[in-house]
């Protein structure tokens, strides 16, 4: 088996993804015994790449090593500043070393890493491919399940409200009619009932999670929203925009005044100009840049006694990743 893999056209040609340079320093590092990972590494592991699979980028490659690293040193300092405290790398002055500093209880960092991981699958990116890193199948549903306890988490965090895991499979494995109506019983606007031509066995109906922050008055008209949790290639065409109408005539006989405001929710990191289009597209947008921190508001109003379901779930996964982790060390 190899290490971790950075494709020579990641780091070449006139359209260099640093974000993907930088998932490359920032997975060196986790797995690294050392925990620490050098700016320097993209020259080195582009150049086996280049002498391996495309020797005729070589000198290509070479001319732009300064642009390659700068440009990924600035990339990772834009999520040092977007995600705080809540990121769990941390670059040294000169921008030559990256170091994890992953702490186990702290959510918002394993939301980040889980992220991370999901971000470099078979079908996403090839940089953990053919090492010893890449999770086995049932790793992979492990892995989404816990990030769907996650968004939960982050969208709770989000409307600073209640929020509700209704992703099939769901965390109590109820029916689909009967979770709908155990969460407006708390809602309270609009009448659960599935009407005539509504499918028969539905799993969530493309919506994941719920969450609402309700008024003192119980009345409608809160802040209420709905989302799609994605962590496949395939997550730019499940916007739920053209679906929360069909949502409601279905289930509700009575159907809730109050707007559904949608959201995508995703483990991946964008740049700024993909993330208007992405927007754009899908509606409202928690990605790896800000899913982290709003999970680590979410543990605030878990503390409150706010209902923000899966959150006990959390601490699963985080020691899920402290085992996961232990590659690196096992295969050094």
């Amino acid at each position: 088996m190899r290490g971790l893999y950075l494709p020579p056209d990641v780091v070449t040609g006139h359209s260099i993804d640093f974000d993907r340079a930088a998932d490359f320093l920032e997975l060196s590092a986790f797995f690294s015994p050392s925990e620490m990972s050098l700016t320097s590494d993209l020259a080195n592991a582009a150049s086996i790449g280049a002498a391996e699979d495309h020797a005729d980028v070589h000198d290509e490659m070479e001319n732009g090593e300064e642009e390659i690293v700068s440009g990924t040193v600035n990339r990772i300092d834009s999520r040092r500043r977007a995600l705080g405290r809540a990121y769990p790398f941390d670059l040294d002055n000169r921008g030559d070393v990256l170091s994890c500093v992953v702490v186990e209880d702290a959510v918002g960092h394993v939301a980040y890493v889980l992220s991370l991981l999901l971000s470099n699958l078979r079908s996403l990116s090839p940089i953990l491919i053919g090492s010893p890193y890449y999770p086995e199948d049932d790793e992979v549903r492990s892995m989404r399940e816990y990030f769907q306890y996650f968004a939960t988490a982050a969208l709770a965090g989000e409307v600073h409200g209640d929020a509700w895991s209704f992703g099939f499979p769901r965390p109590d494995r109820s029916p689909f009619v009967k979770k709908l109506k155990e969460i407006w019983q708390q809602l309270r606007d609009g009448l659960v009932d599935a009407q005539s031509g509504a499918p028969n066995h539905p799993k969530d109906d493309q919506i994941d999670v719920f969450a609402a922050r309700l008024h003192q008055d119980r009345l409608p008209g809160f802040l209420l929203a709905v989302a799609q949790v994605a962590t496949g290639k395939d997550a730019g065409t499940k916007s739920l925009k053209g679906h929360l109408g069909a949502f409601k005539s279905r289930w509700f006989s009575t159907q809730p005044v109050t707007e559904f405001i949608g959201y995508m929710i995703v483990p991946f990191a964008s740049t700024e100009e993909q993330f208007l289009d992405d927007v754009r597209t899908m509606g409202n947008v928690l990605h790896r840049l800000r899913v982290p921190c709003r999970v680590a508001e979410a543990g605030e109003l878990v503390a409150r006694g706010r209902i923000v379901e899966g959150y006990d779930r959390l601490s699963d996964a985080a020691e899920w990743l402290k085992q996961y982790r232990m590659r690196g060390v096992r295969t050094s």
